[in-house]
């Protein structure tokens, strides 16, 4: 017996061809993400390899002079370095190919490998393996909240950035004029901030995809930069909850 209301009709039918390219899109989408995520990993390991030797061979003293504390010539353009690089890909990304792109992201991770190699002997490494698997734990979960949410989180874009410069602003005060309570509240500021943007980078970096695709030169470039602003959240947020929750040797 027919009813009132069928809500077969008047809709488009689900041909095989519409099935068939919403699973290709599907299966792109993944393998776009999946690179994605393999070249952060990849660089987060980089990382933690290059400060782990660091330490391990002694090479992390010539970064600072032992008997005053103070950086050495070294130290500074090992810190500086991955700035350059990082603007060297985000206003050069259009002209350089996918290769060059992703030799430079890794430069970047070792460079601050390097540089980050002063934490483990700040830090007791129980304190840095357990900042890390909780780093590890929570930009899992906020990343993939904001990869399958459907929330927009453009509106997030404007807010973070404030809250970002504001962020480093606090930090350049409080180096100057060190606070205890200013500090807490800049590494507690640090996190939630870093939090919102794993969130938000995932849901940008997946929407980027249906923008170029999920192959080709555009789509790996895209992928490596991508790459690298979840690798910044990832390392941030470790920082901060190192500086949390770390106990000092």
């Amino acid at each position: 017996m027919a009813n009132g209301f069928d809500p077969r009709i008047g809709a488009a039918p689900r041909t095989a061809t519409t099935l068939d390219g919403r699973a290709a899109v599907d299966a792109g989408l993944r393998s776009y993400m999946l690179s994605v995520y393999n070249y952060m990993a990849s660089g987060v390991l980089l990382t933690a390899i290059v400060a782990t030797a660091m330490v391990y061979t002694g090479a992390v003293f010539s970064l600072f002079n032992p008997r005053t504390g103070g950086a050495t010539p070294l130290a500074w353009l090992v810190m500086l370095a991955p700035l350059g690089i990082v603007f060297w890909l985000s206003f050069g990304i259009n002209r350089m190919r996918a290769a060059t792109a992703k030799g430079l992201f890794w430069a970047y991770a070792g460079l601050l490998g390097a540089s980050l190699s002063t934490v483990l002997i700040v830090y007791t490494a129980s304190s840095v393996a357990q900042a890390f698997f909780a780093t590890a734990a929570g930009f899992a979960s906020l990343s993939l909240w904001g990869y399958t949410t459907k929330r927009d989180l453009t509106g997030w874009g404007s807010f973070l950035l404030v809250g970002l410069v504001g962020l480093v602003v606090a930090m350049l005060i409080n180096a100057f004029w060190p606070s205890g309570p200013m500090g807490l509240a800049i590494s507690v500021i640090g996190v939630l901030i870093f939090a919102g943007l794993t969130a938000y980078d995932t849901q940008k970096i997946k929407s980027m995809y249906f923008v170029v695709g999920g192959a080709g030169e555009v789509a790996e470039k895209t992928a490596v930069m991508g790459a690298l602003a979840l690798y910044l959240d990832f390392v941030n947020m470790f920082l901060f909850i190192l500086r949390l929750f770390g106990d000092r040797r």
